[in-house]
């Protein structure tokens, strides 16, 4: 048996070393490869086991801090919004005064030209 043949096998057999297979076991006890690969995934399976059982304590004020710089966040998100608001208004605002211009010189021009 080759390690190419015993790489499939592998998780399988960690997870469930009670599966007996004589021509797996003969090469793990041969190739160091292979053996250290069996460890690798193990210890693996060891750590997701762990993390299972393992509750992570957040530190004291925690909770408190990360409130408060997500209200901050907030609005600096608000006035940025109403920074955009009024920027849109000031360039309509200056829009529709240039259209109101330009009208109202095609107006005089018109005027001046039927009464001349």
């Amino acid at each position: 048996m080759r390690c190419d043949d015993v790489a499939p096998l592998m998780a399988g057999l960690a997870d469930n070393p009670e599966v007996r297979d004589l021509a797996v076991e003969k090469h793990m006890e041969t190739c160091l490869r292979c053996q250290a690969e069996a460890a690798r995934y193990r210890r693996m399976l060891r750590g997701l086991r762990d993390l299972r059982v393992r509750y992570v304590q957040p530190a004291p004020g925690f909770l408190d801090e990360l409130l408060v710089a997500l209200d901050e966040a907030a609005d600096r998100g608000s006035v940025r919004s109403v920074l955009s608001g009024r920027r849109l208004a000031y360039a309509g605002a200056i829009g529709g005064t240039a259209v109101a211009a330009v009208l109202v010189a095609r107006n005089r021009r018109r005027s001046l030209s039927l009464a001349g």
